[in-house]
């Protein structure tokens, strides 16, 4: 059981704690490249407990300062974004991407002091549709991440949005890392006769209490969820945490199945949960024999148009406010949640469980073992973080290249971890970095 005092420490990530020292080591995804243009205004962005702004300069340059001007701590926020720099609309201070003060114009030029003033700014870069932000204390930032997903430099090749969760980081990164579920909230209205019969998904419906291996990795943690599938093989499906908030999901064929998922925490209990995939994955079990859809097993997302507020960003129209647009006539027929959509299913389940789960109120069981080892991990790992070792990947990110989940296959001889080494060397790989087989 996670008690009291390692839940508070696993799920407070504002300045000054633990957890959010530690994710501070590493870069963190702040927004989509496409959520700031040149000379704009600015943009208010929550992270990690702390209120911030974000800008694109004249020369498409990035700054994440502080939303506090320096000067009388009125918000940059209603600042000119203008000729490289944004200028506070309350006196005229006007400060670069780096925080550096270009002027001040209410102060007699002789008696002025800009080479004195800075601005708190973050290091922030962009990186293939993705601005990435340095919290840390490092004078020179680690490397940035280099698994797969973050890695597909073509455009047209990848997907990316964010989605706005009402809830802390971690319970709805456990979602992703939490692989039973999947026989019941999104289909467990399904029968395997009633579903697509080339999916290899459909092993999950035969058999809806898998067995797991669980282990801990240079990244993270891993999973291998097995069921017995045709006469001397094995179905797996394999998903892993990556630090600090990272997962790959299991849904897809494994050969392809270039995605994951970054669980950044606004502050304590708002998240924003970036996808990013291969646009050529193959999807998991979606489909009926008929190859019409599984009723409820939509992908898109419908937003509420995005609002200057500070939690006003990628929010779904379906909430908690309407009950997720629940429908209990389906849910009596052919959509075993009522809800429309394998994300929003997600979303209410996790966010039905308040803002911060009370973990000593759960009963964990043996299908949990992925979420009791990771927090186990987690706690580890921020704890060394506390005494100075610095955390999991932060200085070798390429250690990250050796995770890819997905599901498969195989002649249950195998081990599961030369079973998943198998699979790493004949999957594709679209994105041109070097994958290391686990061994």
């Amino acid at each position: 059981m996670t008690t009291a005092s390692e839940s508070e420490l696993l799920t407070r990530v504002g300045p000054g704690t633990p957890m959010g020292n530690m994710m501070r080591e590493y870069w963190i995804p702040a927004l989509l490249s496409s959520e700031l243009k040149a000379d704009a205004p600015p943009t208010r962005l929550m992270l990690l407990g702390e209120k911030l702004i974000a800008f694109r300069d004249s020369d498409g340059r990035i700054g994440i300062l502080d939303h506090r001007c320096p000067h009388r701590c009125a918000s940059l926020f209603f600042g000119r974004n203008e000729e490289k720099g944004l200028r506070c609309t309350y006196h005229g201070w006007k400060f670069d991407v780096d925080g550096n003060c270009l002027d001040q114009p209410n102060v007699p030029a002789h008696q002025a002091f800009p080479e004195r003033v800075k601005a708190k700014a973050y290091r922030a870069t962009e990186r293939y549709g993705i601005v990435w932000a340095y919290m840390g204390q490092r004078a020179e930032p680690p490397p940035l991440p280099c698994f797969e997903a973050v890695m597909i430099a073509d455009e047209a090749e990848r997907n990316q949005f964010c989605v706005q969760r009402e809830c802390n980081w971690l319970q709805g990164l456990e979602g992703d890392i939490d692989t039973s579920h999947f026989s019941f909230l999104h289909m467990g209205a399904m029968t395997p006769d009633k579903v697509d019969p080339t999916s290899t998904g459909r092993y999950a419906l035969i058999n809806p209490a898998p067995e797991y291996h669980v282990a801990d990795t240079d990244w993270g943690t891993m999973y291998a969820a097995y069921r017995p599938a045709e006469e001397q093989s094995t179905y797996w499906r394999v998903a892993h945490f990556m630090f600090p908030f990272w997962t790959i999901p299991p849904d897809g064929a494994f050969t392809d199945h270039v995605i994951a998922r970054a669980w950044v925490p606004m502050d304590d209990t708002h998240t924003m949960f970036f996808h990013v995939s291969w646009k050529k994955n193959t999807p998991g079990l979606r489909k009926l024999k008929d190859g019409s859809q599984i009723p409820g097993a939509t992908i898109g997302n419908k937003f509420l148009p995005n609002d200057t507020s500070w939690l006003g960003r990628w929010r779904l129209a379906a909430n908690t406010s309407n009950d997720y647009m629940i429908d209990r006539d389906a849910q009596q027929l052919d959509n075993y949640s009522g809800i429309d959509g394998i994300h929003l299913q997600d979303q209410a389940l996790t966010e039905s469980m308040g803002g911060i789960v009370d973990h000593t109120f759960e009963h964990l069981a043996v299908s949990d073992l992925m979420i009791t080892r990771t927090r186990r991990r987690i706690l580890q790992a921020t704890r060394a973080a506390a005494e100075g070792i610095a955390p999991p990947g932060v200085d070798n990110p390429e250690t990250f290249q050796g995770a890819r989940g997905g599901d498969f296959v195989s002649a249950n001889t195998i081990g599961w971890l030369q079973a998943y080494s198998d699979e790493m060397r004949a999957s594709k790989n679209p994105t041109g970095t070097l994958r290391i087989a686990a061994e």
